[in-house]
């Protein structure tokens, strides 16, 4: 068996077999298998596809290159939630409390941002002191006593998803509904939880880009769930506009708190109980519509801003120390009419050049920068009246301009667009 033989195969949209997929992870890891080889079969993956049962085993493959972890000493369901991305989603922040205070156990591992996308991990470490390497012992030890931790994932998990998502972001491979489905889900099975939610993000501002290859990933990635024996639902839901009003880390942190306070913007708050019913549903074995009650009484009774609280304190988190940048710039708009489309991703590349992303993985991010949206799709605009206002530590060239072009106006009423397109289990 070698590299050449399964390239000029997958070059001509054969099938793989499992023994040949195997070999190709396997040696790939042990550097057998060079990046330049591996980015050749990467693109043939990426121009023909893979069957579901190439990407199944594709997944088991990734899965089993690392440890996967073990939480027989959670009692109870274990339930997690996964977004593919999106511009402003600080959902993780706001579901895993809700959830975990209405008794069910959550353990969330994340990651950090790349690209115009931000990463849970970002926003956590936003908040002075909180610690996200946490040992396995560790995770089980909080679970077992608060119900809830968010931690980064461990190098020993999928090591082969790491290598690989490196070198597709680097060569162009990384639109590739196999790609991305083994990559989710080989992490997400690793993380050994029961059941899993899936916040599938389709629009402008996602990888997604439109609704019918949103469907088919989300089917993928349930089908890979049943082959492993974990019950998956996938949300999808709109990332044609940022989610909430803040853009950057501690700013979305903050949001996430008026969420949980009951002050959240309308799209994130309901999101967010949506999100968090399902997995409450999954965990307890009740229904969508008592499990989505339960979980509105406990955003009501602060419940879950508190349960948000003992996690952020227990991962020595000082949530009173976030700090935001004091410097501002107002965005005025330089017409009247209605908002009809925001360009997210452009509105995301101009946040990760403010300094709250990272062009590679190894660029330092400031956390307390970002943007503040204050008109959103439908809602009317005046001239001169404020669009965004920016929280800056250093220029980016032409952001009146820049900005000014993420957001089309036009004269006739516009309508609201959904927020959720669906659910499929």
């Amino acid at each position: 068996m070698n590299i050449i033989d399964i390239i000029n195969k997958k070059r001509n949209s054969q099938i793989l077999t499992s023994e040949e997929i195997q070999f190709v992870i396997d040696s790939y890891l042990n550097n057998s298998i060079k990046d330049y080889q591996m980015s050749s079969l990467l693109m043939a993956i990426c121009i023909n596809g893979m069957t579901e049962e190439e990407t199944i085993n594709l997944t088991t493959s990734m899965l089993n290159s690392g440890k996967i972890i073990d939480l027989r000493e959670i009692e109870g369901i274990k339930v997690d939630k996964h977004s593919t991305g999106g511009v402003g989603d600080k959902t993780t922040l706001i579901v895993i409390p809700l959830v975990a205070s209405c008794g069910v156990k959550v353990v969330k591992m994340s990651g950090r941002g790349l690209g115009f996308t931000g990463g849970t991990i970002d926003k956590l470490e936003a908040i002075p002191g909180f610690k996200t390497k946490l040992s396995i012992r560790e995770i089980i030890d909080q679970v077992n006593e608060i119900g809830i931790c968010n931690a980064y994932g461990n190098n020993n998990l999928v090591p082969a998803d790491k290598k690989i998502y490196a070198l597709r972001d680097t060569t162009g491979t990384v639109d590739s509904i196999p790609l991305i489905a083994s990559s989710i889900m080989s992490k997400k099975l690793a993380s050994g939880v029961d059941k899993i939610v899936i916040d599938l993000k389709v629009g402008n501002g996602a990888f997604m880009k439109n609704l019918e290859d949103a469907k088919k990933l989300a089917r993928l990635m349930i089908k890979i769930g049943k082959n492993h024996n974990k019950e998956v639902v996938c949300i999808l839901s709109n990332m044609n506009q940022p989610l909430g009003n803040m853009i950057g880390n501690s700013l979305e942190v903050l949001e996430a708190m008026e969420t949980l306070e009951g002050k959240g913007p309308t799209d994130i708050t309901n999101l967010s109980l949506i999100i968090a019913a399902y997995m409450v549903s999954l965990g307890l074995n009740i229904s969508v519509n008592d499990a989505l009650e339960m979980v509105k009484q406990k955003l009501i009774d602060k419940s879950a801003y508190n349960k948000f609280l003992e996690f952020v304190n227990y991962q020595n988190g000082n949530i009173n120390k976030l700090i935001v940048k004091s410097k501002k710039l107002e965005i005025k708009s330089t017409k009247s009419g209605f908002i009809s489309k925001i360009d997210t991703e452009k509105l995301g590349y101009v946040v990760m050049e403010l300094g709250a992303g990272r062009s590679n993985i190894y660029d330092d991010i400031d956390y307390s920068v970002g943007i503040k949206l204050h008109k959103k799709i439908g809602d009317t605009v005046n001239v001169q009246e404020k669009l965004i206002t920016v929280y800056y530590n250093k220029e980016v060239e032409n952001i009146h301009e820049r900005i000014m072009n993420c957001f089309k106006i036009v004269d006739d009423v516009v309508e609201i667009p959904n927020l959720i397109y669906g659910v499929i289990e």
